[in-house]
């Protein structure tokens, strides 16, 4: 019966998620990443690419590419973290195996397609892909083969937006005229080992005796690249290993400012960190609570326990000593509470000497954001009680100019403030993906 693993790849995903969030930049050559002379490129739209720009490149050499229509925005990881989780918890509803190997792309191995044709599993792809551009309005990209190694040649082929299956075959003839760089596994180093020896593509990888990969490459390396060239990827698909932390976060539309409304929130995420700590089936010993101000400013504060524990008594006695409230820091708009340093072996005591206990607390800024309120930066996120959320597209002269739009808007009005204007707010980015709050607290 033959063997269909699946890969998918979100496409150009930093880009497609600012291109989703701000409507106004579909179509236009996108980077994501620092704005400063040392930035980098993290991520770039595929009209971008046209212009030869890429990942990791100098941020003003792709630039120099692309010239005026370009557009630099800084990351948001936090809205494609969320877009990344939606993804993917829509995908484990919807396929029984799937390995995630970063925030935007896994492979999958549906029971449901063994033995199936290249043709359906073709169609099947392209229906998870609609399904996934209907969930979350992003682009995905699917190749589909009989190992890992195919079905990620097979995505790369289906870039952008498509699906790409290579039956069995047809292995050979897609795999051994590719240059040998894009086997799974040959970097600089070993690229340049199998240069060296007259080998440049795949094929001709495959036609080199084991004895001389042998002898070229090592007898661990070798061997299993030779087999791979030779269209064997028996390499199973396979669930990411267990999590070192379970947690519970929730963002309030209206800031927190009092201390019955700051302990609400404490229980409901102790609450949502508990039932997630269960369901690991093992016990914590670090309790953290995480919190956001209203000017974005952070705290975290972690206590360790002498042994771990699911006891919610014990867990919640730990998270009320850590516990700050807005007469220490202020309107408080996010409130988490974590648990890690997760053991098997538990002890249930009713109430720990926490007093014994270390506590350690950390204090940050969210990336390009201050606790002055009137210093603004380009692509920032803000918000305004008479337009909603947007984000600027510039300032200077004591004027800043925001687009107002979100994921639900489509392309919003730009309007023009004086950067002083007490209505105009930092924002949360997280709110231009206008899901709704409750929906992306199932996802955490």
């Amino acid at each position: 019966m033959q063997r269909w693993v699946l890969h998918i790849d979100m496409d150009a995903f930093f880009a497609s998620c600012e291109q989703l969030t701000r409507p106004t930049l579909m179509g236009r050559p996108v980077l994501v990443g620092g704005m400063s002379g040392r930035g980098v490129v993290a991520g770039a739209s595929y009209e971008a690419r046209k212009y030869g720009a890429r990942s990791a490149m100098p941020m003003y050499r792709a630039q120099q590419l692309i010239g005026a229509k370009a557009v630099v925005v800084r990351p948001r990881f936090e809205v494609y973290r969320l877009a990344s989780q939606r993804v993917f918890h829509y995908l484990q509803q919807r396929v029984d195996l799937i390995e995630q190997l970063s925030i935007d792309e896994g492979y999958m191995e549906p029971a449901e397609l063994v033995g199936a044709s290249a043709e359906e599993v073709e169609a099947w792809a392209h229906q998870i892909r609609a399904e996934i551009r209907e969930q979350t309005g992003l682009p995905a990209s699917i190749g589909a083969g009989s190992g890992k190694q195919f079905a990620k040649i097979g995505s790369g082929q289906a870039k952008p937006d498509g699906a790409f299956v290579i039956p069995a075959e047809k292995q050979e003839e897609m795999l051994h005229p590719l240059d040998v760089e894009e086997l799974w596994g040959v970097g600089p180093v070993t690229a340049t080992k199998l240069h060296s020896i007259g080998v440049n593509t795949i094929g001709d990888l495959a036609r080199l005796s084991q004895r001389e990969v042998e002898i070229t490459l090592g007898t661990t390396i070798g061997p299993s690249l030779w087999m791979m060239a030779r269209g064997v990827d028996d390499r199973p698909v396979a669930p990411r290993a267990e999590s070192k932390s379970v947690s519970a976060e929730h963002t309030y539309p209206q800031d927190l400012t009092t201390k019955e409304e700051v302990d609400g929130a404490l229980e409901r995420a102790l609450t949502g960190a508990h039932r997630r700590l269960l369901k690991d089936g093992r016990g914590a010993r670090t309790v953290t609570v995480k919190m956001r101000m209203a000017d974005f400013h952070s705290e975290t504060r972690s206590l360790t326990l002498g042994y771990a524990t699911d006891d919610i008594a014990t867990l919640r006695k730990a998270m009320q000593s850590l516990a700050r409230y807005p007469a220490e820091l202020g309107p408080i708009r996010l409130v988490g509470v974590g648990f890690s340093g997760l053991e098997s072996e538990r002890q249930d005591v009713l109430f720990p000497e926490l007093d014994q206990a270390v506590i350690s607390t950390e204090t940050t800024f969210e990336e390009d954001t201050t606790a002055t309120k009137r210093t603004w930066h380009a692509t920032q996120d803000v918000f305004h009680p008479d337009y909603g959320h947007g984000w600027i597209q510039g300032t200077g002269h004591g004027f800043v100019s925001v687009r107002f739009e979100t994921r639900a808007t489509g392309p919003g009005p730009f309007k023009s403030f004086a950067a002083d204007d007490e209505k105009l707010q930092p924002a949360d980015p997280v709110d231009s993906l206008a899901w709704d709050l409750e929906e992306l607290e199932e996802l955490e």
